[in-house]
């Protein structure tokens, strides 16, 4: 059992520099003792996924054109998300809009490599499994 994550849960990417804050629109309707629970379909790019700094991968392009500019010292570049497929694997027992809830343990892809996971769910105090 995980906490469930709500709107301003925190994230962090392995290739990330900084920790980006969850966003999740209110058109859930559901809350967990004040912000918005988040589902496994809140993984959109820039509308809930935001950047994380400065990206580190060399599988990124904008990296590896950049490390291959600076003859050959890794260089990072600004991130942007590219994540094609929702959270894994939510909670399919709590449904949240008819999708399966997002809970602390759920984790996310970025095209380049990195792997997204919750490092605050943003409550306390909701419990799902």
């Amino acid at each position: 059992m995980g906490f469930c994550v709500c709107a301003g849960a925190m994230c962090a990417c392995s290739f990330g520099a900084a920790p980006s804050a969850l966003v999740v629109t209110p058109e859930n309707r559901v809350a967990a003792g004040g912000p918005p629970m988040a589902t496994i379909m809140d993984y959109i790019p820039m509308k809930n996924v935001l950047p994380f700094g400065m990206c580190t991968n060399p599988a990124n392009p904008q990296v590896a054109a950049a490390t291959a500019a600076a003859l050959g010292v890794p260089t990072p570049m600004p991130c942007i998300p590219v994540v094609p497929a929702p959270w894994a694997p939510g909670s399919p027992a709590v449904l949240v809009a008819n999708k399966p809830a997002l809970n602390q343990n759920s984790k996310a892809m970025c095209a380049w490599g990195g792997v997204i996971q919750i490092t605050n769910p943003g409550n306390m105090n909701v419990m799902i499994p």
